[in-house]
């Protein structure tokens, strides 16, 4: 065994010794000529990079400005905190992404388009003339009362909610497809697609297919100026549909949320299979991070709802409400006590809920116009015109106004923190923190992120503090960001 000190040595020893030193000479050689070797190779060298600077200012001037007169070379963005990093995507050509997203929106508009059509079979098919048509021997056992009750209550409800089920995973995957390089902006546009999905299939692909196909024959005998209010007709008749829909996804969705039999199933089968340390049961009780591109289309559907429901039944308001009042506990407690998240992406999902919501209330007053013109009250509609201009109005007045404070950093504000920073951390050793900071997981280390103090070899390295202080809530570090620790410096992302 080759030690690192010696006390005393022969001239055998010597020769021993310089020849170890001859070895361990050419091993050198050979890992720094195979480093060479993989540095000129075009296949290892990525078209993106993190980019650190020694101050926010530095940081900000750079993200937020033009680097050269040709605005194809040397593209550059804030950069996700290192935990937000998705590594799978930043190999992917700068030219190639273009392409990609062009074939996505292609494939997202086919699928949201042919997804209408087993939802209008189950639609049409979840009703008592709809199955007694299509399988006539069970007409005897239909009209059992207890059985027709659950046909038209619950059945069009169970039916959408399996239909369903896989479809966030699917569109997850189409947005990893796009090249998006962060969890943050992979989550952001896959809700962006699932309530695109919601509106068009779930509520105007129900009222629609359930309501007005059954009045095709009325479609066909009248004129193109009657299909709005026939359309205006079809959406109270959907009411029910709704009201059971909000307690079979809605109500059941929540108490499953506090039950998480998904999570409770996959830590005993991990825990039976897969555990053989202390370190694997962490990670097989990690809980995750809450799935927000799943729940929240969901809720700003239910708001869609409420908002529509409102002036035409009010009876559906509610069950609305008791949703809203469940979900606010429930997920309230499941993000503070339970939930681990990933990464902290500064508010950047706010700006594309606030779209949602004002696209929600330009439907329901569109809508509302619509039902007032089939109750003769033409007259009115002319005053109530100016609403969707408004809103209009109002979301490109925020979007102008608010909106930059959450895609750029503001200059007095990075001086600020930098002067601050400069004050109260005199010792701080930023070059050694940035050292791994946006380091592949893969070649990171299972120590927790720390503090490095300059000037100082005998100190002893001191954690970063974060919100979560049990180690209970925060088991282990997030699965691709390899660091649970946040990025104290800003960086940019270049392209």
């Amino acid at each position: 065994m080759l030690q690192t000190g010696f006390f005393g040595c022969s001239g055998s020893d010597v020769d021993a010794i310089d020849y170890y030193k001859s070895e361990i000479e050419k091993i050198g050689k050979e890992e720094a000529d195979e480093h060479k070797k993989v540095m000129k190779d075009p296949k290892s060298i990525m078209p993106a990079a993190f980019v650190s600077f020694r101050s926010r200012w530095g940081a900000a001037v750079a993200a937020q400005t033009q680097q050269t007169s040709n605005p194809t070379v040397w593209l550059t963005e804030w950069a996700p905190e290192p935990r937000d990093v998705y590594w799978n995507n930043l190999s992917i050509p700068f030219v190639s992404l273009t392409v990609r997203r062009l074939i996505i929106g292609v494939a997202f508009f086919f699928l949201n388009f042919f997804y209408v059509i087993p939802i209008a079979f189950v639609q049409t098919l979840a009703n008592v003339e709809g199955i007694e048509k299509a399988l006539p021997f069970l007409e005897p056992f239909i009209e059992t009362p207890t059985i027709k009750s659950f046909i038209q209550g619950f059945l069009p409800g169970l039916a959408l909610k399996i239909f369903l089920i896989l479809l966030p995973t699917i569109l997850m995957f189409m947005s990893q497809f796009e090249g998006l390089v962060s969890h943050s902006s992979l989550e952001r546009r896959t809700a962006s697609k699932y309530f695109i999905f919601l509106f068009f299939n779930v509520f105007l692909g129900s009222i629609v297919t359930g309501s007005a196909l059954e009045q095709l024959n009325t479609y066909l005998h009248q004129s193109a100026n009657d299909i709005p209010r026939i359309i205006g007709v079809a959406i109270p008749i959907k009411a029910t549909f709704f009201i059971t829909y909000v307690m079979v996804d809605g109500w059941t969705g929540v108490a499953l949320e506090v039950l998480r039999l998904k999570a409770f199933i996959m830590f005993h089968l991990k825990n039976f299979f897969l555990v053989k340390t202390e370190k694997d049961r962490e990670e097989a009780m990690d809980p995750g991070s809450i799935c927000l591109y799943w729940s929240e289309p969901r809720i700003q559907l239910y708001f869609l709802l409420g908002l529509v429901y409102a002036v035409v039944t009010p009876l559906l308001l509610p069950f609305i409400l008791v949703f809203f009042a469940l979900a606010y506990v429930v997920y309230r407690h499941q993000i503070i006590n339970v939930y681990n998240q990933r990464y902290e992406s500064g508010a950047q999902f706010w700006p594309n809920v606030h779209l949602r919501i004002i696209t929600a209330l330009i439907v329901s007053q569109l809508l509302l116009l619509g039902l007032l013109s089939t109750k003769g009250l033409e007259e009115a509609t002319p005053a109530l015109l100016a609403l969707p201009v408004l809103t209009i109005w109002f979301h490109k007045y925020c979007k102008h106004r608010y909106e930059p404070a959450f895609v750029r950093n503001p200059l007095q504000e990075v001086m600020r923190k930098d002067t601050l920073e400069r004050a109260r951390e005199r010792n701080f050793d930023l070059k050694a923190y940035l050292a791994d900071a946006y380091l592949h997981p893969v070649f990171k280390s299972n120590e927790a992120g720390k503090f490095y103090v300059a000037d100082d070899p005998g100190a002893e390295a001191v954690i970063v503090p974060t919100k979560r202080q049990s180690r209970r809530i925060t088991p282990v570090q997030s699965e691709d960001g390899g660091s649970g620790r946040l990025n104290l410096m800003e960086s940019v992302h270049k392209r």
